[in-house]
């Protein structure tokens, strides 16, 4: 089974079950993937696929992040809501512990030695994880190692 008709049967399900919230955020998710097939003409790949939820997990945080500064709590909310439902469809995400001991190989790898070596260290760091690695994690955690 497809990605996009895994996530077609999701969101029928969430239909017959009358789950609002689900059916909308898993209807985004289905169209952008079908624009990309068709912007391709032909089934998308797994790492797009997991590029696009990741995108739409990376908006649905910055909305409800901006509608909590807003004073928006009940649309902040319904963000967050979600933001639960997609982040079903993405892969396991590495654990801290394992992250900080990809950022220690990556720069004893590439002999990092301060901040101005970060960019270096988190591009190895993303390809090695093959996206598997939490951005935000990762960063901290090689700005703490490089001071």
């Amino acid at each position: 089974m497809s990605y996009s008709e895994q996530v077609k049967n999701d969101m029928y399900a969430a239909m017959k079950a009358g789950d609002k919230i689900k059916t909308n955020i898993l209807r985004t998710l289905l169209s952008s993937l079908k624009k990309k097939q068709i912007e391709k003409k032909e089934n998308i790949s797994k790492d797009e696929y997991f590029y696009i939820v990741k995108r739409i997990v990376k908006q649905l945080k910055e909305s409800a992040s901006a509608y909590q500064k807003a004073g928006r709590l009940d649309l902040a909310q319904k963000e967050l809501l979600e933001l639960d439902v997609v982040k079903k469809y993405l892969p396991e995400v590495l654990s801290e512990k394992e992250t900080c001991d990809l950022v220690k190989k990556v720069i004893t790898e590439i002999s990092a030695s301060d901040l101005s070596d970060m960019g270096k260290v988190m591009s190895l760091i993303m390809q090695q994880s093959n996206g598997k690695v939490d951005g935000g994690i990762a960063n901290r955690l090689v700005k703490d190692l490089l001071k």
